[in-house]
């Protein structure tokens, strides 16, 4: 990628999924990207600093300018967190190998370590350049009768005030001087007067030093909703700037995007032809059900009329044991009918032989 207007271009890319904090719970992690996503560190050499941002299509998912109080942890062998104050989150990286979580690590300390050498060069440019500037503001409300503006530590009194002396151009040599105080009442009086003017303009500079000091504040806090407000354009220059930094990344993501696409598509084609098929296999099936309901009634019908029939063979069952049991009656009564027979044969068969022997003795 080339670099852009602003001066900030990618020093390194990885791809990873990524995940935010949820802001209610503060523990579990809600997903920004549906699927790996380019997570690049920029380096904008206009303003010296560092940054990791990534894309989700057109919407800006990381935008974390790197400050030196940042800590890269790695939690798992390849998810790792950061937390980014500015943006009152927690963003999380998940990569696809150690070795992707470790050079991405190795890349957070070695910019982080940048950031603060970056940081404590502008910290003391900035003290070297507000030294002169705090002095600036009083030296403007100097008086016109001394052609000399003094410095910040000739208001607090006046003794250094006095040792001003007027524009070389209008002001006589060292020797004129001398004999201009020794011989002039009248350059007496008037160093004088210019004397008292010094001193008159040295308590207008008091007061209006005393009333800038009271107006501090007031200034600081106007600084302050400046600052915020520079804050909050440069966080939208700064999406816009992605944006643009990322057309090609866009590109790339939107060719994966279209084979995602076609590959989503051949695969709703597979599921509409399952889809067919398994109406087909519905279809049938109703068909089975229906002969299935019908058989179920064939069922239930053999059902009832076996224990219909049960019935009856018990009933049948029942009978049969009474005929039996009359039968087992029956054959008792017999054999009591023969053995009273069999008494009554014995008898008349002795009667016969008797009657024989009586026969056989009268003849």
């Amino acid at each position: 990628m080339s670099t852009t207007t602003m001066g900030e271009q990618p020093i390194y890319s990885t791809r990873a999924h990524v995940f935010q904090i949820d802001p209610n719970t503060k523990k579990n992690w809600l997903p920004t990207s549906k699927h790996a996503v380019t997570v690049s560190y920029f380096y904008d050499s206009t303003r010296n600093v560092y940054r990791i941002i990534s894309l989700d299509g057109t919407k800006a998912i990381i935008n974390s300018t790197i400050s030196p109080n940042m800590t890269f942890t790695k939690t798992s062998q390849k998810f790792g967190q950061w937390a980014d104050s500015r943006a009152n989150t927690v963003y999380g990286l998940g990569f696809s190998t150690e070795h992707h979580l470790a050079k991405f690590a190795e890349k957070f300390a070695e910019y982080k370590e940048a950031a603060r050498l970056a940081k404590e060069k502008s910290q003391d440019k900035m003290e070297m350049a507000t030294s002169p500037s705090q002095e600036s503001p009083v030296g403007e409300l100097s008086s016109p009768l001394t052609p000399v503006t003094p410095p910040m530590e000739s208001i607090n009194g006046t003794d250094d005030i006095c040792d001003t002396t007027p524009n070389s151009d209008t002001s006589p040599g060292p020797a004129q001087n001398a004999l201009a105080f020794a011989h002039s009442p009248a350059m007496t009086k008037h160093w004088e007067a210019e004397l008292e003017a010094l001193k008159g303009n040295n308590a207008k500079l008091t007061a209006a030093l005393l009333e800038s000091t009271a107006n501090v504040k007031q200034w600081k806090q106007q600084l302050a909703a400046y600052q915020e407000e520079a804050e909050r354009l440069h966080k939208r220059v700064t999406e816009l700037e992605c944006q643009s930094n990322q057309v090609p990344v866009i590109k790339s993501q939107k060719t994966e995007l279209n084979q995602t696409i076609e590959e989503l598509e051949n695969t709703l084609r597979d599921k509409e032809e399952e889809m067919e098929k398994l109406k087909e296999e519905l279809e049938n099936m109703n068909d089975l059900m229906e002969q299935k309901d019908t058989l179920t009634q064939k069922l239930e019908e053999t059902e009832l009329r076996g224990r219909v029939l049960e019935e009856q063979l018990a009933g049948a069952e029942q009978r049969l044991e009474e005929n039996q049991e009359e039968q087992e009656n029956f054959r008792k009564s017999l054999r009591t009918l023969l053995e009273l027979l069999d008494g009554k044969i014995f008898e008349l068969t002795e009667l016969r032989d008797t009657l024989a022997r009586l026969i056989e003795e009268a003849s």
